[in-house]
């Protein structure tokens, strides 16, 4: 490891480089618990294109592992360390390098801020929609690795939709461009959609071109109360199957609720047994409140309450973004993230209620309801070996019913660590070996981001 140190530094900046033991460990890990992170050998922090290039080079002659960064906001250890790897952050390539109001395209760096790409597109009347509920501080580049959503993708979808090209730097240092800067374009195999999603395990993305829409306008938004999960469940397909499309459709139950309340006390009714928000953006969105309305009452909602204006919108929102807070309150958190058909999200949050009766737990559950993406939240106490195991077990029943349900593993968290073996079930043997061969492809030593994902 010497050599591997003395090259680095001899390649790249003062102040690029860190060996210190106390600030790789800080570096070590993402915010996923019940992952495993090793003992990085080194952290470099390069601040173009070129350097990242002689990283990879370097790693790749040394035969030394990878795992690329940005800022550890994920929840699958897919940025953990692995013993004697560089961890290549990429938190310094934070530059914002157009905005093209014309063509709506942005140029970017990996290691700028979600909100900050955001707040430049608003300041020439554009919009970036992809808003993961970290948005003030997770990265583009971490967004693309992932793949992540956000609370708006019922109408607007998640950020492989927006993404039209990326550069990237392979395991050998060589830079690769994928996609276009065009409205459309259909030339050879689509790469760009391949690298999103991948974790870091095909290539290091060092600049992006993503899609701009024009500013949607503030939301209005509606909130409807329900005794049953099922009548809540029920409301959220006939609102879809109305030809309704929301900008905004989540879902809380009633651990979340409860927990909402003794954390702000916000006054949200303790009786119900679902709280669904709906929002619409646009010139007509209080004749669709005023529709969505009439069907929650028809499924059997107990309450309704539309905002009347965008304040009123922004304290019913503001339940929702204390979600995750107010449940970490309560212990130690595992935050799950299953996708089901819109159709099964009853079923789907009825069976992690009975999962949390059969093991003794409490586990919340926060849903993007408009495309079906449950978070539930297993909480425990982690000094307690007894239910740290019972945690474990309820996530992995959690996995289970939610494929038997025809969903999927991940909507928006991605694999890492944590749902290896649960996406190799979902992939299937035929499905596991072709991903396994189009990996060897990108990077035949096995050294960027090894045993994440596949």
């Amino acid at each position: 490891m010497g050599e591997l140190v003395e090259r680095l530094r001899a390649g790249l900046p003062d102040g690029a480089v860190a060996v210190d033991p106390d600030v790789t460990a800080a570096y070590a890990r993402d915010m996923a618990g019940f992952c495993e992170a090793g003992e990085p050998a080194v952290l470099v922090f390069p601040e173009d294109v070129e350097q990242v290039r002689f990283v990879l080079r370097t790693a790749t002659e040394l035969r030394v592992p990878v795992v690329p960064q940005g800022a550890r906001t994920g929840l699958s250890g897919g940025a953990n360390a692995v013993d004697g790897c560089i961890l290549l952050s990429l938190t310094r390539m934070n530059r914002i390098l157009s905005i093209d109001p014309v063509d709506r395209i942005a140029v970017v760096q990996p290691g700028v801020v979600n909100a900050e790409l955001s707040r430049a597109a608003e300041a020439v009347g554009l919009s970036y929609p992809p808003d993961p509920s970290s948005w003030e501080s997770c990265t583009i580049g971490g967004n693309i690795g992932t793949g992540a959503g956000g609370l708006c993708c019922v109408k607007y979808g998640v950020t492989a939709e927006y993404v039209l090209g990326l550069d990237v730097v392979l395991a050998d240092g060589r830079l690769l461009r994928t996609g276009r800067r065009t409205a459309k374009g259909v030339a050879g195999y689509d790469l760009t959609r391949l690298l999103v999603g991948s974790e870091g395990t095909l290539g290091v993305v060092v600049e992006a071109a993503l899609a701009l829409r024009p500013a949607p306008g503030p939301q209005l938004v509606l909130a409807a109360e329900f005794d049953s999960v099922d009548a809540a469940g029920a409301a959220v397909c006939e609102v879809m199957a109305a030809g309704h499309t929301p900008s905004l459709m989540e879902l809380m139950d009633a651990t979340t609720v409860r927990a909402v309340n003794e954390m702000a006390r916000m006054g949200l009714p303790e009786s119900t047994r679902a709280l669904l928000l709906v929002a619409f953006d646009g010139p007509d969105q209080r004749e669709r409140l005023a529709e969505v309305e009439a069907l929650c009452k028809a499924a059997g909602a107990t309450g309704v309450v539309p905002a009347e204006d965008r304040a009123e919108s922004e304290l019913l929102l503001q339940a929702r973004r204390l979600s995750l807070p107010a449940l970490e309150r309560l212990g130690t958190t595992m935050i799950d993230d299953v996708a089901v058909p819109r159709s099964a999200l009853a079923a789907m949050l009825n069976g992690v209620a009975a999962i949390a009766d059969r093991h003794g737990l409490t586990i919340g559950v926060v849903s993007h309801a408009g495309d079906g993406n449950t978070h539930p939240v297993v909480i425990f106490d982690a000094k307690d070996e007894d239910q740290t195991a019972r945690a474990r077990t309820s996530f992995d029943e959690i996995m289970a019913l939610g494929l038997e349900l025809g969903g999927t593993v991940t909507g928006e968290h991605g694999v890492g660590l944590l749902k290896r073996e649960w996406l190799a079930r979902e992939l299937g043997p035929v499905g596991l070996e072709l991903q396994r061969q189009i990996k060897a492809a990108f990077d035949p030593l096995g050294i960027l981001n090894p045993g994440k994902m596949l």
